[in-house]
């Protein structure tokens, strides 16, 4: 089942398979599924055609996968060009929200793990 462009799971459950759109989480999938009539356990492969154009049309009314990311994108470069805090970030590759850098933040950075201290192993005592 396609929605959107994108290839819903067969063998998921609805409330799980729609989070696969970029901008549908598990509460809006839950809101999708209650306008809909349709239960949260149903599978993708169960669902008949009325009820496929059902979730379709409501998912229309959301702004989701390349016009939600045009959007993000947008306000960030906003961000950038008025020279904020939170552009400067961005631009750098580091977090925005007030995250500490000294340690952590490892997937932002991308660094490797860098040893601390002399790198040696200590002698064994005989």
């Amino acid at each position: 089942m396609r929605i959107a462009g994108i290839t819903l799971p067969e063998n998921k459950r609805m409330e799980i398979a729609l989070t696969a759109i970029y901008g549908i989480g598990r509460s809006r999938a839950q809101y999708i599924l209650y306008k809909a009539k349709i239960d949260n356990g149903k599978k993708a492969k169960e669902l008949s055609p009325a009820e496929e154009n059902e979730l379709r049309k409501l998912i229309d009314a959301f702004k989701i996968e390349g016009d939600l990311k045009r959007i993000v994108a947008g306000n960030i470069k906003r961000l950038k060009d008025i020279k904020t805090y939170r552009g400067s970030r961005h631009a750098r590759g580091l977090p925005s929200r007030g995250q500490r850098t000294k340690t952590n933040s490892r997937t932002r950075r991308g660094n490797v793990r860098k040893t601390m201290g002399t790198g040696r192993r200590k002698l064994d005592k005989k």
